[in-house]
């Protein structure tokens, strides 16, 4: 998959958020939060949340990375 969430998980970070936190804030589940940790695919809805609670743009959570395989 070449969308990363290494902003996401910066954003975290800098804000001083564990996994945890942002899953209190966010309403996620633990399967969620693992698949944003290990930039897995998820859905629009998702990206939506976070963005809604982190009160950001999806670009500042994530980014295409292309695959180098492609």
């Amino acid at each position: 998959m070449a969308i990363k969430y290494f902003k996401l998980l910066d954003m975290l970070q800098r804000k001083g958020l564990s996994k945890g936190d942002f899953a209190k804030i966010t309403g996620f589940s633990s399967a969620t939060i693992a698949k944003l940790s290990t930039h897995k695919p998820v859905n629009m809805e998702i990206i939506d949340r976070v963005c809604h609670e982190m009160e950001c743009q999806p670009g500042d959570i994530l980014e295409y990375v292309p695959d180098n395989d492609q």
